[in-house]
């Protein structure tokens, strides 16, 4: 019953990132001037911005943007995971070593700098979040490794492997039931959604220096709008402008996206 709580909010919380951008438009509404920072009140159900298009559409595009790469990146870092823990339990030198290898070089990367170049290094043809996504995901992945590593190294590693064998149980039973479903998942998953929680937030962070620089996005089109825009017209609040319905809605959606990660934290969380 106490996971029950979080996981059903968890899925609440998920289905309003995903869903909304299957509805999302693919130009805003034209503008109404007369309608410029209309609250809530006048235009439902989050107001608009200063040329009168609705903010439900900044909403619903900014979910198609970061919905589907932060999910792709969730789930490659779990799988990393996965590996990770189960290579623990294969007792092999080499694979250790390839590991220990691979964790070392791509930990030693700044992750931000190497995010920036990749970003600059996109065609503008292909651009869009999930290279970068992608690419945050593998910089992530060593510590997802290490992590599952070291629960597989507390079941015994090999040994706990040949001690299962040796009550009969099959190797495909053992690797993905007891120790991937019994044993890694809190881990693998738990890792998995903060690098999709990662993902929005540097979704957002990328697409505000674009905005501050006057540059193109990085992650996506010129008619695509970002939730980044949403937190620019709300911080406008501070030059006396009525945006605090945007404000509000900006650190909203930030609150859910975040609230996923710890509902699902907990909803996993090891017996």
């Amino acid at each position: 019953m106490r996971r029950m709580v979080p996981a059903t909010f968890a899925v609440i919380c998920f289905l309003l990132l995903v869903v909304p951008g299957f509805f999302a438009p693919e130009h805003l509404s034209e503008p109404d001037l007369s309608m410029g920072f209309a609250g809530p009140g006048a235009m439902p159900p989050f107001g608009a911005d200063g040329r009168g298009r609705p903010l439900l559409e900044y909403a619903l595009q900014g979910s198609r943007v970061v919905a589907m790469p932060s999910i792709i990146g969730g789930a490659v870092v779990a799988l990393f995971g996965v590996v990770g823990g189960l290579l623990a339990c294969t007792d092999s030198n080499r694979a250790a070593a390839l590991v220990q290898a691979f964790g070392e070089v791509v930990g030693a990367l700044p992750r931000m700098v190497v995010v920036l170049v990749v970003a600059l290094l996109l065609p503008a043809d292909v651009r869009g979040l999930l290279p970068i996504a992608l690419t945050w995901a593998v910089l992530a992945a060593p510590g997802a490794m290490d992590e599952a590593a070291s629960v597989a190294g507390r079941l015994g590693g090999a040994r706990f492997v040949e001690a299962l064998r040796a009550h009969g149980f099959s190797r495909v039973r053992i690797y993905l039931y007891h120790i991937v479903g019994l044993n890694l998942r809190p881990v693998v998953v738990r890792q998995g959604v903060e690098v999709m929680m990662q993902v929005v937030f540097l979704e957002i962070a990328l697409s505000y220096l674009a905005i501050a620089e006057s540059q193109p996005s990085f992650t996506h089109s010129d008619s695509t709008h970002s939730w980044a825009e949403i937190l620019d017209l709300g911080y406008k609040v501070a030059l006396d402008l009525p945006t605090w319905h945007a404000l509000g809605l900006g650190l909203g959606l930030m609150a859910m996206v975040a609230a996923i990660s710890v509902s699902v934290s907990l909803a996993v969380r090891a017996r």
